[in-house]
């Protein structure tokens, strides 16, 4: 069975539903003429193209039989999370992106899977939903891997997860509200730089803070885009652990030796970033995750992995017996 751990949808949001949030920030999907293709809108700007495969669960069945994939999970667009809105708006906002993402996937349950998102500001109305929605079939949870200033060893986040454990609901850290200045307005930038730093970011407060050390070992925690820069460079985090106090003020063991509690994703586009991704992670790590379906996603879903070198019982549980393990499917 072939398993995409990591594809966004967005529901037919119009602007007037959007300006009930936010009118400057809340995301918004024009479509155009042909229904074939549209556009995320913020206010009046575009933000993003897309097609229909995006908004309409048939339409993403025909991309999975071209694709042969089994199963797709997927979460929202992050643009969607809404994390700086008052709780009473972003709470009941939260509560409806998670009842269209059930209606998208009703197009056919066994094939289509969907994590919830959560208004991660408010941590008792986060666990709430998160409990809310297990009853409902999601089958885990999508967080960005920061709230404002608040990173993932934020002690009100480390609550969180901790729930997300006892309720048996994985968890998917998606990088989002990149950091940069002007330096990075061009080129997508953001997407090429500040994503793979975003998403280390995030792994390494957990690890350099000692939160590992509280948080429960049946937390369920997969990292996207192959875990951004931190496998790449764990190296360097486990140097500066060894010859700097100051790193390890916090973090009682050394930093790599945490990595066998975290999952990736294979989006990773290169075939020997992903044998080393491996080789640094481990196989049981490693799931298909293609960021479908945009441009900056995997086109042909799971040729990376089908055309490697690995050996044959790892390209299986990457392709898919992982995510099955890691999502109950």
């Amino acid at each position: 069975m072939i398993i995409d751990i990591h594809s966004h949808f967005f529901p037919k949001l119009s602007q007037a539903e959007a300006a009930a949030l936010n009118r400057a920030t809340a995301p918004w999907l024009k479509i155009g003429a042909d229904a074939r293709f549209g556009d995320i809108y913020i206010d009046e700007k575009p933000f993003r193209p897309v097609y229909d495969a995006l908004w309409d669960g048939k339409a993403r069945l025909e991309t999975l039989d071209q694709q042969g994939l089994d199963v797709q999970v997927v979460c929202a667009t992050p643009v969607m999370f809404a994390y700086a809105e008052p709780i009473a708006k972003a709470a009941a906002w939260n509560q409806r992106m998670n009842d269209l993402g059930t209606e998208f996937c009703a197009a056919d349950p066994k094939r289509l899977k969907v994590l919830a998102q959560v208004p991660l500001q408010d941590i008792d109305a986060a666990c709430k939903e998160v409990s809310r929605v297990k009853q409902n079939g999601h089958v885990g949870v999508q967080i960005g891997n920061h709230v404002g200033d608040k990173s993932l060893n934020d002690e009100g986040i480390l609550e969180f997860l901790n729930h997300c454990a006892a309720e048996n609901m994985p968890v998917l850290v998606h990088p989002w509200d990149m950091m940069g200045d002007v330096r990075m307005e061009k080129w997508m930038l953001k997407w090429l730089v500040s994503m793979p730093a975003e998403t280390q970011l995030g792994a390494l407060s957990l690890i350099l803070s000692g939160a590992m050390e509280r948080l429960s070992p049946d937390l369920k925690i997969c990292f996207a885009h192959g875990g951004g820069s931190l496998p790449y460079l764990i190296g360097r985090v486990d140097n500066a652990w060894t010859h700097r106090d100051i790193v390890r003020e916090d973090c009682p063991n050394l930093p790599s030796s945490y990595l066998n509690r975290l999952w990736v994703d294979s989006a990773v586009f290169d075939p020997d970033a992903l044998l080393f991704l491996v080789k640094k992670m481990g196989e049981d790590k490693v799931m298909l995750g293609s960021d479908a379906p945009f441009p900056l996603g995997e086109q042909q879903i799971g040729s990376l992995i089908e055309n490697s070198s690995l050996q044959a019982a790892a390209k299986q549980k990457i392709l898919g017996g992982n995510a099955a393990h890691f999502f109950a499917i």
